[in-house]
């Protein structure tokens, strides 16, 4: 494949990865989807006798729903709008979305309000310190359950051989964990050096600040990080800066 038009996404390994890869096609860029996420369930749910409860993903509230969680009059907190939007999706009610779609954004949305408060975060088991610290800094009283465990799926790392061999034109990272398991599977192939350098000849786009700083724990260079933690709105600028008439 033509590397000018090379688009590595790295979503989970279900329809979000094929949605990604449909939205880099629409673009004009061509996907290299990568899966360097699988879900793997804990059977956990939520608490039920919190103030405030903060999910902060789409997969965390399906599991939560499916399990037939119910809040009751606890005060429900959303990491970004795609996580809002599955929650009403579920017909749950969403009180918090923060303006910055991060965990410090959720931190500066409700520490305000948390003080002395019953406070439920459920989530994946790579969930950032900063959320938890963050409130219970603000005073509250913070309880985690692990709602899933993200794994790197068996067979990913096609877009690592890609970048090593210089045949990838960009990619899209939309977490630390993506970017950390990128490395991982370069380094099983024997190419880390390579397929950082390839990233590097590149455009690499981030999700937001926290994957920005994974990348360059790594080596690798930071060219696009979105005003918001959408993958969409990163998907768009990634693709205008590989080729910015792709998608006039």
């Amino acid at each position: 494949m033509p590397r000018e038009t090379t688009v590595a996404v790295f979503r989970p390994d279900d329809e979000r990865l094929d949605e990604a890869a449909e939205l880099i096609e629409s673009l004009g860029a061509t996907p290299v989807a990568d899966a360097m996420l699988a879900v793997e369930p804990t059977d956990a749910t939520p608490r039920t006798d919190a103030d405030l409860v903060v999910l902060t993903s789409k997969t965390g509230v399906e599991l939560a729903a499916k399990a037939g969680w119910d809040p009751g009059d606890a005060t429900v907190a959303a990491i970004g709008e795609s996580t809002a939007e599955a929650l009403r999706e579920a017909d749950y009610a969403v009180d918090v979305v923060p303006e910055e779609y991060t965990s410090a954004g959720l931190v500066d949305a409700l520490a305000e309000d948390v003080a002395g408060k019953r406070v439920e975060v459920a989530r994946s088991d790579h969930g950032s310190d900063v959320l938890t610290d963050g409130l219970d800094e603000a005073g509250a009283y913070v309880h985690e359950t692990i709602l899933y465990r993200l794994v790197r799926p068996d067979g990913s790392g096609a877009s690592a051989e890609l970048a090593a061999e210089g045949d990838l034109a960009a990619a899209a990272f939309t977490s630390s964990l993506t970017v950390a398991h990128f490395v991982e599977a370069a380094a099983e192939g024997g190419l880390r050096e390579q397929a950082i350098e390839g990233l590097n000849d590149g455009v690499v786009g981030v999700i937001g600040p926290p994957t920005a700083e994974t990348a360059a724990d790594y080596g690798i260079d930071v060219d696009v990080i979105p005003d918001r933690a959408d993958f969409e709105e990163l998907a768009c600028d990634v693709v205008e800066e590989v080729a910015p008439t792709y998608h006039e």
